[in-house]
């Protein structure tokens, strides 16, 4: 079936539907590459593919070979230069998301409540936490090399776990099916060249575990008492408890509370903050 029958022009209902597969899937790359490295790469590599169309064009034979020889390998080199966001790819194809949401839904509100409790304190008292959710991700390499727990969460473990003068203070601590699984885990640090100057190592852990795998991670600055949160490789800075919260609920796949709920619940928020 043709839906623009124009002269020569055949385009039918099939070629529509590649048509937006394509659309889709250059959308996709580009949110998956934006803000790296690859943006510049890319950019080269349309450069030289349309630098060998015109000398194509031109009949200038010995560029056109040594193009044409250049571009042979290109596959190989696009693997290795984008190692790091391959792998994220392919981790983030693996990790079913839908699924561990729709069977695992309940039990996350209180285990939200207590990190949020820990925040608040740690905040004010200028103490330094990375938290690390682990929804989708077993992190079973991280909780290894960490000092293995298994408690249930409440805010006072974790003020304590974070207080400068306990041994496991220095690390993350590392939640998943609503339990404190491990502290003083160490996280990988980002190697994303543009991330601010202003944050530090702990920041910075905390964007590298979260680009590479399906996890929402809440960090505490030692030196502001600032809340932050690093998910799908990108850091949000400045949290409000409000802010924090809903996505701490839209991670975990908890309901979140409609309008009027909503309003109780910011004035209690600020009430307590």
């Amino acid at each position: 079936m043709e839906i623009l029958p124009i002269g020569f022009l055949e385009f039918g209902l099939k070629d529509l539907i590649e048509t937006l597969i394509i659309a889709v899937v250059i959308v996709l790359l580009y949110r998956w590459i934006r803000g790296s490295f690859a943006v510049p790469v890319v950019i080269g590599l349309i450069i030289v593919f349309a630098v060998n169309a015109a000398v194509s064009l031109f009949g200038l034979t010995t560029i056109n070979f040594v193009l044409r020889r250049i571009l042979d390998v290109g596959i190989l080199a696009m693997i290795i230069l984008f190692q790091p966001e391959i792998r994220k790819l392919l981790y983030n194809i693996g990790q079913n998301t839908s699924l561990y949401k729709f069977f695992d839904r309940g039990g996350s509100f209180s285990v939200i409540d207590e990190v949020i409790e820990a925040v608040k304190s740690l905040s004010r008292s200028k103490t330094g936490a990375l938290i690390v959710f682990s929804k989708g991700a077993t992190l079973n390499d991280l909780v290894d090399k960490g000092v293995g727990i298994d408690a249930s969460v409440s805010s006072e473990l974790l003020v304590t776990i974070f207080n400068r003068d306990t041994p496991l203070h220095d690390g993350a601590v590392i939640i998943r099916d609503n339990k404190i699984v491990a502290a003083s885990a160490y996280l990988p640090i980002s190697q994303n060249p543009n991330i601010s100057t202003v944050f530090g190592t702990r920041h910075r852990a905390a964007l590298g575990i979260s680009e590479v795998n399906d996890v929402l991670v809440v960090v505490v600055s030692e030196e502001t008492g600032r809340v932050s949160v690093a998910q799908n490789g990108l850091l949000t800075s400045g949290m409000t408890i409000q802010k924090l919260r809903y996505e701490m609920q839209k991670h975990l796949g908890e309901e979140l509370p409609d309008d009027q709920e909503a309003a109780s619940f910011r004035q209690s928020e600020l009430e307590s903050g």
